[in-house]
């Protein structure tokens, strides 16, 4: 299982057009096969930073996610929307129980 924490720095005059976008990108996400989850979460102590917390079957999931279409869409419109680099931690995990 792959685990990814994509850190978002959202410009605050961009934040309303940044929801509005990344909702599509989590429907879409979501729906893709090797998704497991994919939850975006607002850092209470300031509220234009996010955190998206992917989670997928295998690194060829992820690889089809980059490739696709509303990530794609959302990749090029997030870029005049963050206020710094996105930053991505990617882990190797695999399940317990």
């Amino acid at each position: 299982m792959i685990i990814i924490h994509a850190k978002m720095s959202v410009k605050p005059e961009k934040k309303e057009e940044f929801l509005h976008e990344i909702e599509a990108v989590m429907a879409g996400s979501r729906a893709e096969a090797g998704n497991n989850s994919y939850d975006l979460f607002q850092d209470p102590k300031d509220t234009n930073s996010f955190i998206m917390v992917e989670s997928w079957k295998d690194m060829e999931a992820v690889q089809a996610h980059n490739a696709s279409s509303h990530f794609q869409k959302f990749s090029a419109a997030a870029k005049e929307m963050v206020g710094a680099p996105l930053k991505a931690d990617v882990f190797q995990a695999e399940k317990l129980n």
